[in-house]
This record gives C-alpha cells, structure tokens and sequence, in this order.
C-alpha cells in the first residue's frame, strides 16, 4: 500500500473531520505498521519479548496528520537480527513515499541520546507501543518521563529561548495572514512544549491554564488537520487560498470565522507561554530558596486598595513577581479594581496572577451606568502606560473583564483583517494604536480623549456598514455610559469620524493647493482636534504596519498639520501652483538635464528622482522603465523648473535588488525617444512575473475611479482605486497622455494588494481644468479602459 494510498482512505472519510482525521489516520497506520512488523520478525519472533516498534511525536499522541512524518523507535534489548528486522520495516516504508524519522536502540542508548539532544527527549514523552513486547516499551517510556522530570527545570531557559526565536522567525500566528500553524508562535510547536513542562515540573499548572492551553491545541489540530486534507501542498501553512476550503469542512461560517478561531488560540498558547517562560528566564541562575510565595514567606506589598505584588517562584528559586487582588482587602464589587489591576501590572511591567484574573472573573460584578469618574479614570490610567498596557488589557480580555465594562469589544474581538496591510486583528490593533499613542498624548489638551479614540477609532470594524460613521456613532455612545460630558462625547465622536482624514489627504491630494488645506480646516474646526487627530493619525499608522507609516507619509501628514494650523490661527494659505516644489538639489538636477538635454537621475533607495526635458507622456515613460528594472513605484510626485520635468519616486525592489542607476537613466533616455518597446517589454514582464505574487490580502480591492469635484481649483483631480499589478502606473499615465491631458501633480501608493493612484490633470493644450462633462466622461472611460487592459 502507498502512503498517498492510505492517506486517501482517511480523506475519503467526508463523515470524520477536524481532528477526528488524527485519530482515524493513526488507526490506519497502526494496522499496516503491525502488519509489517509481523512480517519482519516471522511467526516465531511474533510472540517473543525483548523487541517493540514504537511511535513517537504526534504520532505518538496519535495526532497524525496525512502531511506528517512517521517518528520511529525500534527498541530491543539485544535481538538477534535486529537489523534486518529494521531493514524489512524501514524500506517497506519508503516504498510506500511517507517520510520517515527512525532509530534502532537499545533502552540505555535511547535514554542517552534524550539526555544529549532535547528533541529527542521530548520524542520520548511520547512513545507508544505500536507492536511488540509491552513491558519492554513501557519500561522505557516510564524511565524517559523521570529523566524529564530530573532535568526539565535546568533545560525550561533553552525551551524559553528556542520559543523567541521561533517569534522571531516566522512570527505571531495570531496576526499572520497566512501562519505556520506548527511553528509560529502561539502554534503546535509551543503548545506541545509548554504541555511537555508540565509533565517534568508540576508547578507549571501554577502559572498556565493547562485547560485553556489543551482546548487552543485541539482547535489548531482539527484546522490542520483539514488543511492536510484539502491542500497538502500547503503542509502547515494556512495559505489564502486554503481558508475558505477549510472553514466550509469546520462548519464555519466563512474564512473570517476560521481565522478569528486560529487568532484566539493562537493568543491563548502565546500568552500562557510568556508568562511562564517570564518566570523562567527570570529565574535563571537564581540561587534556591527555601520559601515560595504558594507556602508563604515574604509580606505581599500593598500598592493601593485591593492590589497587591506578590513574589514568585520557579523551581524554589526567585522568578520575580506579579501583580495580584490583595488577599485580605479586595473589595471585588468595586468596577474599578479589574482595571487598576491592569494599570499597576503596566505601570510596573509585571504580569498579572492568573487566580487574581480567574477570582474577579467569577465574582458578580456591575458596572454602574454613568461610569463614575474613578472607573474612567483608570482606564486612561492603563492606557497611559503606553506599551505594556498591552499585554495587561489583554489578560483583562481573556478572562473577559475588558468586554464587560466595554461590551462592544466582543464584536473585534479576535477579528482578522487578512491583509498584508494590517499586522493585527482588529481588537489588537485598537490597544496598540493606544500604547504609540501614549507618549505624544502627554503633550496634546486633552490626553485623555486622545487615549479613549485610540482605543476606538476601529470598533466599527465589528459592525455593518462604514466603520468610520458606524465608529462614530458607537463612540458617542460609549462616552456617555463612560460620564464624559456632552461636548467631550461629541468630541470623541469626530475623533473617530475624522481619524483617517490627515494621512488619506496627505497622502492623496497636492498640499500646496489652497483647497487642500481650506477642506481639512473645516472638517477639522479647531486646534485640539487637529493636535488629537495627529497624534491619533500617527499611532495609527505605526500599529497598522511597516507600509503604514513610512517616512515619506510622516512628513506629508507633518507638513499637512503645520499648514492647517496655520490657516485655524487666521493665516492666509500659502497661494502657489499645483504640484510639490522642487528642492535645491533637485533644481540643480534639472539644470543638469537642461545643459545635456537628455534625462538625468539620481537614486538615494528607496527614493529615484528623474530629471528630464518636459514633454507629453514623460511620466508614463519614466514609470513604465522602472517597473521593467523591477521596481514597484510606492509614491510618486511631480513638478517642473523651466521646461524640465522633475518626477520623484519611492521605490520598492520586487526581487530584492536595486537596478543600475545609469542603465536606468538611458531606459529612461530611450523611451522618452520612443526607442523602447514599452508596450511588449512590460507585457512581457508581466507575464514572467505577475502570477508569481502570492495575494496580499483575503478578498481583492473594489476597481473605481472618481472624478474629486471641489478638490482643486487649478487642476481636474481623480482617484483610482484598483489590485496592484505590475506596470499599473504606466498604463494609467500612458492613457492619461493619449487623452491630451498634462498631469502637474501625482500621488501614488499601495495599501497591501491595493493601489490608490491620485492625478491632477489639466488639458494639455489650455493648462486648465476639464469643464465639459463630455470630457470628464471620456477621462473616466479612458482610465477604466486602460485598468482592465491585460
């Protein structure tokens, strides 16, 4: 029998799903594995002690999954013959195709190898008799789990510092949107060792919720398992194109549903992870002690009504300490106390008790509506801490204190966004966004309202509709059961509203333009909330990814602030043409092309600035070089000195690598002399390389492209919005030089797997907006035309 043979036994099973498949396929496996261990000792060695085929790992635990590796032990205790029984055993094996871990030991030499290589001896907590002499199998899984015993707590710091590299390397499964759901962490891989601890050191139970824990890795087994299933080329790699095979054999309502059950547990296993690998560490060449803090010993510190800091302990040696409910004066009615819980364990960055968060979540709690100031008082107390209120209201979430006093955080909770874009899940991101905010809102009026919109300029996302109005409308709300007075819960409100209005229009519209500040002034209104939105803009931007908040789009939405502050002072705006003024060094470089007459550059990565005589179709012809050298333009800005066009780029390498900058310039010369094959070239490259992108997020952008009526005196403005795709530049501007049309100012960028492209057009031979509908039409018809040009 093949293995693809068998694990198609299993697969056809349409009844059995999730981790029952596990179960199933370990089954299957055992009969043909006894079968061919029958078969290689011959019916007079059948019945003889002294020889046993063991299982180890998940196949040991009997969670084999149809993608998993078959871990063998062959003990005997001097059988004679053992290696030819090895040799009718392994290669029947790789016949069949199943990737095969085996080892030929003797009891003594098994438990030596476990005591030099870690890995090994965690194989051995496994070990199952699947063939052979019992007693044999038994001995040697009962002495391998007290050689663990004996030697777990020296080797938990290895454990701890092989879990952060595993962070470091490929992540945390719970924001990932397409996780290792073996290796990232908060994966399998933690789970099996954190649960592996527990069997050498009973204290573990002390620190981890070993039912939690046990539940998360169920779920994470029955979703891998179904992926093995479905899409085995995937191996442990929850793909894109794998969620929504998987959610539909789960019985779950869609691939968000999957991916928010894979976000929870996976939080769950990192979270009980680091609080014990915390203690660990800490713990870590301290010397023994004769005290812990279960058996008493020193006086916990009192730091205010109801909190208290205890010491920990970690195999009898000191681990440092945790925040926890003060034993003697805990007043669990107060609605306060959960959340200045949180604020002390942030402010002294310390973890919290486990049986503290397990004892005011069974006590009977209400939250009194007003809330009285003492309870919103500490919630901006925690969010003040800035990064480790984090990791504190998250423990208060899993226990569920936080979506008690605030019920619509249930409605993020663990919400994916499954986009490159985005780093977290929607109620991560919210607590993030506070923590960046913390710092820079010490310095604004009101720290306070600051705090409170970070925290919820996203909750619309756990609701239908436009999640900036919808946000709007659920803040308000919040702050009046918060007891914020009338004009701070409208105030709140426009936080929400407005929190996309700076970096959209910094990043989307020319700033030199008098409408362009005019517009946001007036969304604005005043000073404070445009210090709050900025702020609020920033630590946005920083939460949401690497993408989200680069240099270039901080000094737009920098420059954007100073210019509307200034016109709400009562400054006239600044009144100069459309389109980004060019800096000295770049006139110098338009100088250089003008002497030459011939396109010059120069490149300081990510940013290329070109500088060429100005004529129709230029930047079509600049953007359409650099992305045949592979760059994918990230930004890009336009303006002139004397008849030189000056056009600067941020650029993103594809392949990894920057192009020959002069190679550039003459690509650059040629096709601006109509000697380069644009059209086929790009083609080409698109055909080489576009089916290669693996998808940037889980569902692809909506394709529009509006006219901005209002948004620019001097130019006609349009947004495009569509799926990013090679040479997509090129085939906008091209389309816009056909049409007769001069872009002056250009504002280009990619959110994740969407490009958002924005030009102000003038006609080409008036210098003026478009005015006739008719044209207005065909500007919109040409631009769709050239999006849906393969």
């Amino acid at each position: 029998m093949s293995w693809a043979a068998l694990g198609q036994r299993v697969a056809d099973q349409e009844a059995v799903v999730g981790d029952g498949l596990l179960g199933a396929l370990t089954d299957l496996v055992d009969q043909w594995l006894t079968g061919l261990f029958e078969a290689a000792v011959g019916p007079r060695g059948a019945g003889r002690p002294g020889l046993a085929l063991c299982a180890l790992g998940s196949y040991g635990r009997r969670e084999l999954c149809l993608g998993s590796d078959l871990d063998l032990l062959l003990l005997h205790d001097g059988w004679n013959g053992v290696e030819a029984v090895a040799e009718a055993l392994w290669y029947p094996i790789w016949d069949a195709g199943a990737r095969l871990d085996h080892a030929v030991r003797r009891p003594a030499e098994a438990l030596a190898v476990a005591r030099e290589d870690l890995r090994v001896q965690l194989g051995l907590l496994d070990l199952r008799l699947v063939a052979g002499d019992p007693v044999l199998a038994a001995r040697v899984g009962e002495q391998a789990r007290a050689q663990w015993a004996a030697s777990s707590a020296r080797l938990a710091p290895l454990l701890a510092d092989q879990a952060a590299e595993r962070r470091e390397r490929l992540g945390d499964l719970a924001f990932l949107l397409e996780p290792d759901l073996k290796e990232a962490s908060g994966g399998l891989r933690d789970a099996e060792v954190l649960l592996a601890l527990g069997q050498g050191r009973p204290e573990v139970a002390d620190v981890v919720d070993l039912a939690a824990l046990g539940a998360s890795r169920r779920q994470l087994l029955g979703v891998r398992a179904e992926l093995h299933r479905r899409h085995p080329a995937s191996r442990d790699r929850l793909v894109l194109q794998a969620q929504d095979d998987v959610a539909a054999a789960l019985g779950l309502r869609d691939a968000d549903a999957l991916m928010a059950q894979v976000a929870e547990a996976g939080r769950t296993i990192a979270v009980e992870g680091q609080q014990l690998w915390q203690r660990v560490l800490a713990a870590s060449g301290a010397p023994r002690r004769r005290w812990s803090a279960r058996r008493g010993g020193p006086s916990p510190e009192r730091v205010e009504p109801g909190v208290a800091i205890l010491p920990v302990t970690w195999a009898e040696r000191p681990a440092g300490r945790e925040v926890a409910l003060d034993p003697d004066q805990a007043d669990l009615a107060d609605p306060s106390l959960a959340l200045r819980l949180g604020a002390v364990a942030a402010e002294r960055r310390l973890p919290i008790q486990r049986a503290s968060l397990a004892r005011l979540a069974a006590a009977p709690r209400r939250v009194p509506v007003p809330w009285p100031a003492t309870l919103r008082q500490s919630l901006v107390r925690v969010l003040a801490a800035g990064a480790p209120a984090v990791d504190a209201l998250e423990a208060l979430e899993r226990y569920g204190l936080l979506r008690h006093l605030l019920p619509e955080w249930r409605a993020v909770a663990n919400k994916p966004q499954r986009n490159a874009y985005h780093r977290y899940t929607v109620d991560r991101h919210l607590l993030e966004t506070a923590a960046r905010a913390a710092a820079r809102a010490e310095r604004t009026a009101r720290p306070d309202l600051v705090l409170l919109g970070c925290l919820l300029h996203d909750i619309g996302k756990g609701y239908p509709g436009d999640h900036v109005e919808v946000g709007a409308e659920l803040a308000r709300a919040m702050g009046e059961r918060m007891g914020l007075p009338p004009e701070d819960q409208e105030r709140l409100g426009r936080l929400v509203r407005l929190h996309l209005l700076l970096p959209d229009v910094a990043t989307r519209r020319d700033l030199g333009d008098p409408a362009t500040v005019a517009h946001v002034a007036a969304q604005v209104e005043d000073r404070e909330t445009l210090e709050a939105l900025a702020c609020l803009a920033e630590a946005d931007g920083r939460a949401t990814g690497p993408a989200a908040w680069t240099p270039w789009k901080a000094g737009l939405v920098r420059d954007l602030v100073a210019a509307t502050a200034a016109v709400l002072r009562g400054e006239p705006p600044s009144d100069r043409p459309v389109g980004r003024q060019p800096t000295p060094e770049e006139r110098r470089l338009a100088a250089r092309a003008r002497d030459l007459g011939r396109a010059v550059l120069h490149a300081e990565p990510p940013v290329v600035v070109v500088a060429a005589p100005d004529q129709p179709g230029l930047l079509a012809a600049v953007t359409g070089v650099l992305s045949l050298q592979g760059l994918d333009v990230r930004s890009a800005d336009v303006s002139a000195v004397d008849g030189v066009a000056l056009e600067r780029f941020v650029c993103e390498p594809v392949l990894g690598r920057w192009p020959s900058w002069d190679r550039l310039a003459d690509e650059v010369e040629a096709a601006r002399r109509g000697r380069l094959p644009l059209a086929e070239r790009l083609a080409e490259r698109a055909r080489t390389y576009g089916p290669g992108r693996r998808p940037a997020q889980a569902y692809p952008p909506v394709t529009s492209v509006e006219l901005e009526p209002g948004a620019s005196a001097s130019a006609t403005v349009v947004e495009v919005r569509t799926a990013d795709r090679p040479g997509l530049l090129w085939h906008l501007t091209r389309a816009l030089a056909e049409l007769g049309l001069d872009v002056v100012a250009a504002r280009a960028q990619t959110l994740g797997a969407e490009a958002v492209d924005v030009f102000y057009v003038v006609e080409r031979a008036s210098g003026q907006p478009i005015r006739l509908p008719s044209r207005q039409a065909a500007l919109r018809s040409a631009l769709v035309d050239a999006l849906q040009t393969p």
